[in-house]
């Protein structure tokens, strides 16, 4: 069994000093963690995490499309990499529903982000409309086939999120078997596109918390969590770690 990896996205939170109290707790009950810990902060506050975050992995929201150039407010793969960030979440569902991206441009995203060392989050799912029309598995693979056609030759260095719309910041969750459903879709697409699929960690993004997060993570293709709410409370965050290390082997 690969390790598993519990991902926080503090989204558009934080400020210098409850940075520091969270990060200062969360590291401090690790030392019995088996599990990879990273979290994703907002970009004013990577160079803060990348000198506090002892033993967790530093990742970034959003990476630019771009190598460099003249596009204002734009934060580049390079830029990224020169702070210490390893990981980096591309097509977040909240960037596709409020920036417009497209699969295509979250493709170029995790190009660049590969390119760079870096390894992308790439998040794909469904919202509640799509899953009441019976779309969920044409939408994730097609969100996915976007960045399998772009990235093939290195795809198994990318990790993959799903996400289901409907379950993120709703206090709802996709059940165990759902989760598990549609991350058998995903890993079977992986596994037709690379001989080394079965190196890709498929993490659960749907409102995964403190009291769901074992059962979740028992199932038998879900490598982890990109965690949200509860990545900015270091008690729930740390539960969700304890479990990941739970089924360690």
């Amino acid at each position: 069994m690969k390790k598993k990896l519990i991902a926080g996205n503090w989204k558009m939170n934080g400020g210098l000093a409850a940075n520091e109290a969270l990060l200062g707790a969360v590291t401090a009950g690790l030392t019995e963690a088996r599990a990879d810990v990273a979290v994703c902060v907002p970009a004013p506050y990577l160079a803060q995490v990348a000198a506090l975050r002892g033993p967790v992995a530093l990742g970034a929201q959003d990476v630019s499309a771009h190598e460099s150039g003249a596009y204002t407010g734009e934060v580049s793969a390079g830029m990224l990499r020169e702070l210490g960030v390893h990981y980096v979440i591309v097509g977040h569902s909240e960037r596709r529903q409020y920036h417009g991206e497209t699969d295509e441009q979250v493709a170029q995203k995790a190009q660049r982000a590969l390119a760079a060392g870096l390894v992308p989050i790439v998040c794909v799912g469904e919202t509640l409309a799509q899953r009441e029309a019976g779309e969920t598995e044409t939408v994730v693979r097609r969100q996915l086939a976007a960045v399998i056609h772009l990235n093939g030759h290195c795809i198994s260095e990318i990790v993959v999120a799903y996400e289901p719309v409907w379950a993120i910041g709703t206090g709802k969750t996709a059940s165990p078997e759902q989760a598990q459903a549609v991350h058998a879709v995903l890993r079977a697409q992986l596994q037709a596109a690379s001989a080394k699929a079965d190196r890709i960690r498929l993490l659960y993004g749907g409102s995964m918390n403190a009291a769901n997060a074992a059962e979740l993570l028992a199932q038998p293709d879900i490598d982890g969590g990109l965690i949200g709410g509860a990545s900015l409370k270091a008690p729930d965050f740390l539960t969700i770690v304890a479990a990941a290390s739970a089924l360690a082997v």
